[in-house]
């Protein structure tokens, strides 16, 4: 059953001022977003409306204690036009995954799926038509009691607005593997998309980009030498004819995109392991050039191509061009996701309205 939902309409759509042909990733609005209170344990007051600012108190409790939590998820179009999600419900579950481990509401599973459906069958007209361009979908939750104090807080808000995106990466990508700043421990917040883990590794990431690289490839706390992830992706590595990365051990995000390329390449009979990855083997591997290819995935890089790394001091090269099996995943997941090759996961859902307008 439907639940009803108030609807205020734009008074004039944003739409004709945007350049398809030129999106820089995360700066381009859609008219509308989706917004739904959590007050005295209820979900209360959804709407949809246009795009605007929101009214927050200083002491909101968000803003102290960094309960904010968020997804990523692309929009894409068929052939004949329908808007096309990918694998929503995965999303809906690591969203309450998020929600549990940072103190916060779960959303009913059904109201994320319906808002998601709605808000892009709505802004369908939004998505680019360009191959490797998607529409960008982020829902996202923060507490809004306006209390000094270290708790969690009573009231929440949970908001979904859209946004026209060209790729995250059009060059391949470059990582400085380092083993003075971390990323998460286990037991901690890695395995959360919560803001504060973001934040955290803004520094790093600064001090990478000072030295010439894109991103910093996290190394274990505990150890200091196994892999874990990338700044905005999960990590693969191909050594030999081994296709493999960092197994999930709660220190690392659960990837949709790790998930599905896993999946595409056993569904093919390839050698795929998750397993703790050395940095140390991966050094060893570039050196007797048995290391192929290293790429990341991700919602918003898809699949990205690592072309260097640097560790200790020492610089490794490969060359992209040379890469199979990364180009490959890559192809596939685009080209289901335009309704191009055969769905044969069931990832592809199409967006509808399931919204009853008040």
């Amino acid at each position: 059953m439907s639940i009803k939902v108030k609807f205020s309409e734009v008074q004039q759509s944003n739409l004709s001022k945007v350049d398809f042909d030129n999106l820089p990733f995360g700066k381009t609005f859609t008219d509308y977003m989706f917004e739904i209170d959590y007050i005295s344990g209820e979900w209360v007051n959804p709407s949809v409306k246009p795009v605007q600012m929101l009214d927050i108190h200083p002491g909101n409790m968000a803003w102290h204690y960094g309960q904010s939590i968020f997804e990523g998820m692309k929009a894409t179009k068929s052939k004949d036009g329908v808007p096309l999600l990918f694998r929503p419900d995965l999303h809906a579950k690591r969203l309450n995954k998020s929600a549990r481990r940072m103190c916060m509401p779960e959303i009913p599973e059904q109201m994320f799926l319906d808002a998601v459906h709605t808000l892009v069958n709505l802004e369908r007209a939004w998505i680019p038509p360009h191959k490797g361009s998607a529409m960008y979908i982020r829902p996202f939750m923060f507490a809004t009691d306006n209390t000094i104090g270290v708790r969690a807080s009573d009231n929440y808000k949970f908001i979904i607005f859209t946004m026209p995106v060209g790729p995250y990466y059009n060059h391949p990508v470059s990582l400085w593997a380092q083993d003075e700043y971390f990323r998460a421990v286990v037991g901690g917040v890695g395995e959360a998309k919560t803001a504060g883990n973001y934040a955290a590794s803004l520094y790093p990431a600064a001090m990478a980009k000072k030295l010439g690289y894109d991103q910093v490839m996290w190394l274990d706390a505990v150890h200091k030498r196994y892999v874990q992830e990338v700044g905005t992706m999960n990590i693969f590595f191909v050594v030999d004819d081994e296709i493999c990365t960092p197994n999930l051990d709660g220190a690392i995000l659960a990837g949709i995109t790790r998930d599905s390329v896993l999946k595409i390449y056993r569904e093919k009979g390839y050698r795929v392991s998750e397993r703790p990855v050395d940095i140390h083997e991966i050094v060893d591997a570039a050196k007797s050039g048995s290391l192929k290819e290293i790429f990341g995935t991700g919602t918003a890089a898809v699949v990205a191509n690592v072309n260097k790394f640097m560790y200790k001091d020492e610089e490794f090269l490969l060359d992209p061009k040379n890469y199979n099996y990364s180009v490959e995943a890559k192809e596939i997941i685009n080209s289901i996701r335009e309704g191009s090759h055969e769905d044969t996961f069931n990832w592809l859902v199409p967006a509808e309205c399931k919204f009853e307008w008040i």
